[in-house]
């Protein structure tokens, strides 16, 4: 083996010009994701074997529109292209990849990297796009004024890199700088861009007309003001009905697993701390990590559908003006919408959101959607205290359920505006978008996207969710309770006493201590809060949905209305899963913003399950 380095190669481009694609091609599985240090944005390397043997590392950078760096992805790329990245080697080559279809936009970001002087190549990607359209590139044409080499790719097609490879190869090709440059610091000058890159048109492309007639068709309907609205409604229904149904098969799949090798461990080991430590607390915490996979998989495999297609920033463009008077952006509404089903997926969804102010705003809000985990919780309290009555043509339980949906994503909006308004920077950030062609989304892109993404999950959340869980298993499972104990083994242990000294804090929101005891496991997941009351109560069930029909009657007798009211509203808003916490701090890479979110959210629980129970104490429901 060669102990020779492999030469180091950057890609570099606008977003939408294919460049991952190219990079999947390149590099197949052979791909390594993390961040880069410091940061959130997300680091792709590969390697690469050509025909004569050499191997090449391949780093893939994030998506630039310029250097003049408008967002955390740009100055990444603008540094380590400059060799100025702390602990990121300097590319030895850079390879620039520009769309074909739309030089006037790509060319001019290729003119700026170029000026670094470095060894590079221009990668011309979707030729076979605008051969379709009647679009002519003169490449040679292209080398000749831009001095550096210039190659035909076809990301989406088997060797359609192969033009690429040859001229890496090639001696000196990509061992030496650009032959021609603009004159010393015209390359910071936009002007002097923009009529460099139209002489460059103007020479080498040979354009019938500068949008495909498919997309002037079909952005003509949806991009329609109304027309539009209703398609993406229809789309977003489409995405959040087959994030909750299709994920229930897997998820119960998963589920029988994680109890099948419960039932395993404990008929192998004998009863004890052992055995509890293994069953109660790293069986049950993978498996409580791993359930939320089906629904990331689901809903990441719409979104790369969606951003493949192109479809994803006309999404952005038609929400942006409603959404930016709440002080996010139309980027924001499919992470928030799913964060529906789960709010760890919605925030990791957060990354295609280029403005970091408005990534944040959004990781921040996101956990206020009413997510899946709060049903069986929602469920119960229903059940038990509002009668199921009509009120004209619509069910009264069914009323409550949507109020409390509702009171989310408003909850949501206020809190984002007030963002907006605390906020030091309070100037409004256009969306810069550019609006891609229409095309089929590859089977091999999205496969590793499905693949990168799912790995990224389990890695980054499930060491923080499991030695969290093991914390909780040995909060409810010690002190063992003493002889002759008639109580709940819970009520003797240190969740049981922490559950008592709580009660007094409680107390204004009506809450007694079985509750609080509740609150304490239930901070693994929401609707751990369901089986952890039926501990409590020393009920026997044998899953959820019996432990709910036998709590039902007791909490009906033994509970006030205001109390129940109460625990609904503190459901709406206390951050009671440790996974959506432990996701924010990996997405925002800060203890102290995590920590923000969940005082925020506890405060606002807290504050809104007090007026709740007064309220309704004063209005004779206590």
């Amino acid at each position: 083996m060669s102990d020779v380095a492999p030469m180091r190669l950057a890609l570099v481009g606008n977003p939408n010009c294919g460049k991952t694609a190219l990079f999947n091609q390149l590099t197949g599985s052979r791909q390594k994701v993390a961040n880069y240090t410091g940061v959130t944005v997300e680091r792709k390397e590969g390697r690469f074997f050509a025909p004569s043997g050499s191997q090449y590392a391949v780093l893939d950078l994030p998506g630039a529109y310029s250097f003049h760096a408008a967002s955390l992805d740009e100055a990444v790329t603008r540094d380590v292209c400059r060799g100025f990245y702390p602990g990121e080697p300097a590319p030895d080559a850079i390879v620039c990849v520009v769309d074909a279809t739309n030089l006037r936009l790509h060319l001019r970001f290729a003119l700026e990297v170029r000026a670094l002087g470095k060894p590079m190549v221009l990668a011309v990607n979707m030729m076979d796009a605008a051969e379709r359209r009647g679009i002519k590139v003169d490449l040679e044409a292209l080398q000749r004024e831009l001095g550096v080499p210039v190659v035909p790719t076809v990301a989406v097609r088997r060797n359609g890199a192969q033009a690429l490879v040859e001229a890496i190869e090639g001696e000196p090709a990509l061992r030496q700088p650009p032959t021609r440059q603009l004159p010393e610091g015209a390359a910071g000058d936009a002007d002097v861009l923009h009529a460099e890159t139209r002489r460059l048109i103007d020479v080498a492309v040979t354009m019938p007309r500068r949008t495909a007639a498919i997309d002037d068709a079909l952005d003509r309907w949806l991009l329609h003001p109304v027309i539009g609205l209703l398609s993406l409604a229809l789309v977003m229904f489409l995405i959040f009905q087959a994030v909750y149904a299709w994920a229930t098969p897997l998820a119960d799949l998963i589920d029988a697993g994680t109890g099948w090798l419960a039932g395993t461990v404990s008929g192998v080991l004998p009863e004890g701390p052992l055995a509890s430590l293994l069953v109660d607390g790293i069986i049950a915490g993978l498996g409580g990590v791993i359930v939320f996979l089906p629904q990331i998989l689901i809903l990441f495999l719409f979104i790369l559908v969606l951003e493949e297609s192109g479809y994803l920033p006309r999404a952005a463009f038609l929400l942006d003006r409603m959404m930016a008077a709440a002080g996010l952006s139309g980027r924001s509404f499919i992470p928030l919408l799913s964060s529906f089903a789960c709010a760890i997926p919605g925030i990791m969804a957060t990354r295609s959101i280029q403005d970091p102010r408005d990534r944040l705003a959004t990781i921040m809000v996101a956990p206020l959607m009413t997510c899946s985990a709060r049903l069986p919780v929602y469920a119960l309290l229903i059940g038990a205290f509002i009668p199921a009555r009509d009120v004209g043509v619509f069910n009264l339980q069914g009323l409550v359920l949507f109020g409390l949906y509702m009171a989310g994503i408003l909850s949501a909006l206020v809190v984002s505006w007030v963002m907006k308004k605390w906020r030091r920077d309070k100037s409004e950030h256009a969306l810069m978008l550019e609006l891609p062609s229409y095309r089929i989304p590859h089977p091999r892109d999205v496969l590793i996207g499905l693949w990168e993404r799912g790995w990224i999950f389990l890695r980054r959340v499930g060491g923080i969710i499991l030695a969290l869980t093991v914390l909780l298993w040995f909060l409810a499972s010690y002190p063992a309770p003493p002889e002759g104990a008639t109580g709940p083994a819970i009520d003797y242990s240190f969740a049981g006493r922490i559950g008592h000294a709580l009660a007094a804090v409680f107390a204004p929101l009506g809450f007694n201590w079985q509750i609080c005891i509740a609150l304490i496991p239930g901070m693994a997941a929401r609707e751990v809060a369901v089986s952890s009351l039926a501990t409590v109560y020393a009920l026997s069930a044998a899953d959820d949905e019996a432990a709910a029909e036998a709590l039902t009657p007791i909490i009906g007798s033994e509970w006030s209305l205001a109390t129940a009211l109460a625990l609904l509203v503190w459901f709406i808003y206390a951050p009671q899963c440790i996974s959506t916490l432990a996701t924010v701090k990996r997405e925002t890479g800060s203890w102290k913003l995590m920590a923000i979110n969940t005082g925020y959210l506890f405060a606002l629980a807290y504050l809104m399950a007090m007026l709740t129970y007064q309220l309704a104490v004063a209005l004779g429901a206590g």
